[in-house]
């Protein structure tokens, strides 16, 4: 069980997503993509799982189209915000192809006189009901078996109302972080919204596609978690921690490890610079998760454009400090 909580409101039914596209950025991840790509696919809810390979020079591309995904490649390494931007691209490309060609609700009926001049085939009918769009599960690409730890996040925003689950994650073997960069994420995050994080850079989240639009563009690099939470919080979205027993490797204190805390830091402080100073109502949570934003009501958001903000990153394709 999870310490997510039902708001006193119940959850928003109306325009729901009831499906989930899993969406994996991954740079070099041949040896762990595959039970990755299972592991996600075997969560209910999800019916279709995207791995963005972002210039790996292995055959990640290969080995996770082979275990099912659905694969698309950046020719050099952009970034984690842009391989995010590209998956959930591609998830809209595969629902526009599937409302043209009907969907489920895709029947042909033979008519005796043509409702169409000229015209005396079979007409497409298509079931007038709308179908919302599937809301995004964002995954690291080496979590391997444990990605199917991620179902709580699911169940949160498909039968709970919650609008963005973020896992918090158990501790790392082998984490050897100072944590700078995570305090000065949630201290911005607090200073930005009134509510602090206990996992600010965590990437694995599950968003409907309303809470997606509302934060485009994405801030560029490891900056995105950040911006992700602020631009949700702040357009009035209720935002949840929800415990998920989730596994991915760590990075150590070598150099390569400092090199990448530097660039994580440098991308937070922008996407910090970036972001709007509004703080949302609080909402009260008793039950283990931690939450601040709007109950499950109905709100209108405005659609942002897709894209990143500022030139593309070369950075590997998953965020830990």
């Amino acid at each position: 069980m999870t310490g997510a909580a039902t708001s006193p409101e119940g959850p928003l039914d109306h325009d729901r997503p009831t499906h989930v596209a899993v969406v994996i950025p991954a740079k070099d991840e041949a040896e762990r993509i595959e039970p990755t790509v299972r592991a996600a696919a075997s969560i209910e809810h999800v019916d279709l799982v995207v791995v963005v390979d972002d210039g790996s020079t292995d055959a990640t591309a290969v080995l996770a189209q082979g275990a099912g995904a659905l694969v698309v490649r950046h020719r050099s390494n952009r970034g984690k915000a842009a391989a995010m931007v590209t998956g959930a691209q591609l998830v809209t490309m595969r629902e526009d192809a599937e409302r043209a060609d009907g969907g489920a609700g895709f029947r042909e009926e033979l008519h005796a006189e043509p409702r169409v001049s000229g015209h005396t085939g079979p007409l497409p009918v298509i079931a007038p009901s709308h179908v919302a769009p599937r809301a995004l599960l964002f995954l690291d690409g080496d979590m391997e078996d444990s990605a199917a730890e991620a179902a709580p996040l699911v169940h949160a925003v498909l039968e709970e109302g919650v609008d963005m689950a973020i896992a918090l994650l158990p501790a790392q073997e082998g984490a050897a972080g100072f944590g700078v960069v995570v305090r000065t994420s949630r201290a911005g995050i607090a200073r930005a919204t009134g509510w602090e994080p206990h996992q600010p850079l965590s990437g694995t989240r599950c968003l409907t596609r309303e809470v997606w639009e509302a934060c485009q563009p994405l801030a560029p690099g490891w900056g995105v978690e950040t911006s992700l939470t602020i631009d949700a919080l702040t357009g009035g979205f209720w935002v949840k921690e929800i415990p998920c027993d989730l596994h991915h490797r760590a990075t150590g204190r070598d150099l390569r490890g400092q090199l990448h805390r530097a660039a994580q830091l440098r991308d937070v402080v922008r996407a910090l610079a970036r972001r709007r100073h509004v703080r949302p109502p609080e909402i009260e949570d008793g039950d283990g998760a931690h939450g601040v934003g709007r109950e499950p009501e109905a709100v209108d958001a405005e659609p942002g454009t897709s894209g990143v903000e500022g030139g593309p990153e070369t950075d590997r394709g998953t965020d830990r400090d």
